[in-house]
Parts: C-alpha cells; sequence; structure tokens
C-alpha cells in the first residue's frame, strides 16, 4: 500500500469547505466500502472518493463521516478538535455533537488525540445491539508494526493485520469486547485514504 495525495478540491463560497464531489456516486462508493470492511475485517480497502478534508482529519476519515453521520446519528468528537472540522461536520452532515462517547452513534478520534476506551462507548442495547457505538480511529500506519493474527466471521482461516499508532491496551479492550457479543462496538481503522473494519464478531490473537 502506498499512501495517495487527496483531490485539494476548491473552497465553497464563504470559505466553507466542500464535501464530496460527486454526493450521491461518492457516498455510494464509500458506503459500499465501508460494508466491504466489516464483511472482511482487517482487509484493507481504499476509499476512492474524493472530498474536502478540514484540518485534523484524514481523507478516509472524512469520507466515512459524509457518509454515515446524519441528524440522527449523535457524534463524539474529542474537545480539542480543529474549528475547521468541527464547522465542516456540522454543515455537511447536521450530527449533533456530543459530550460522551457514551451518547454517540459514532466516535471519531484523529490523529493526535486520546481515544476512549472501548468500555467507555455505548454496547447497544440487549433488544438493539445495532445502537451501539462505531468508533473511528486514525491510525499511524495499516502496514507497519506488530502484526496481529484474526479470525472470526468474513475471514476464511486467518487474516493478519499490523497497524501502529493504536492505544495502549487496545488489543486487550478488544478481547473484552468481543466478549460481549452480540452487544459491543465495532471499529473503523483509518489511514490517509485507506481503512479496515473490525466488528465486534472478530477475535485477536498476538
Amino acid at each position: 500500500m502506498q499512501a495517495q495525495t487527496s483531490t485539494t478540491l476548491p473552497a465553497a463560497r464563504g470559505g466553507l469547505i466542500p464535501g464530496f464531489a460527486d454526493p450521491v456516486n461518492d457516498a455510494q462508493t464509500t458506503f459500499r466500502a465501508a460494508l466491504k470492511a466489516l464483511a472482511h475485517p482487517g482487509r484493507l480497502q481504499e476509499i476512492v472518493a474524493h472530498c474536502g478534508v478540514p484540518a485534523g482529519l484524514s481523507p478516509a476519515m472524512t469520507a466515512l463521516l459524509l457518509t454515515l453521520a446524519d441528524g440522527d446519528t449523535p457524534l463524539w468528537l474529542p474537545p480539542e478538535v480543529s474549528a475547521d472540522a468541527l464547522a465542516f461536520l456540522r454543515f455537511h452532515c447536521g450530527c449533533p455533537i456530543v459530550p460522551s462517547p457514551s451518547l454517540a452513534r459514532f466516535a471519531a478520534v484523529p490523529t493526535g488525540f486520546d481515544a476512549p476506551a472501548l468500555s467507555a462507548c455505548h454496547p447497544g442495547d440487549p433488544a438493539y445491539p445495532d445502537l451501539s457505538t462505531t468508533l473511528l480511529l486514525e491510525v499511524g500506519s495499516l502496514v507497519d508494526g506488530h502484526a496481529v493474527s484474526l479470525t472470526g466471521p468474513g475471514i476464511q482461516t486467518r487474516q493478519a493485520l499490523s497497524v501502529t499508532g493504536l492505544p495502549d491496551g487496545f488489543w486487550r479492550d478488544w478481547r473484552l469486547n468481543h466478549q460481549q457479543f452480540p452487544l459491543g462496538v465495532d471499529v473503523f481503522l483509518t489511514q490517509d485514504r485507506w481503512m479496515c473494519g473490525l466488528p465486534r464478531t472478530t477475535r485477536v490473537e498476538n
């Protein structure tokens, strides 16, 4: 995988950063990539849609939020996230910003910010496990670092995943998260224009 430079889109009138270049097709393409990432845990997917990227966010995280977040999906962000990112998401997604990941349908953590513990996110309700928080986490690399072995639904035998920049204790917390199934948190790891999915059904071994 080689990092690719994102396309720079012209600023919208009034200086607001634009969203998708082709809103309908780009959202559909990104949504299919997100579904594929969850269907095949740990397998890298490239975000091919282009959009404006506010300060502090990556192209992949921005595209996922433009696709998944809307007025009915509360979003949590680290309190120190840039004003540009907040204005961008409020305008293009219309999503309410909530003060705790336990109140959020999506929690997004850009590079350089502390991620909440998985246990601090909403695990869903026994009657509605799909109402859990989905965590979008920007990492340093999706091809370097210590490799872990993933197993579970969507993986034929084993899937290797090498990641740098995860929070301390992430894989330990992931094992506890997996044990809550059918409750639990789903995760997207993002880096530049790439992402991979970690649904709560996935098991990890060092």
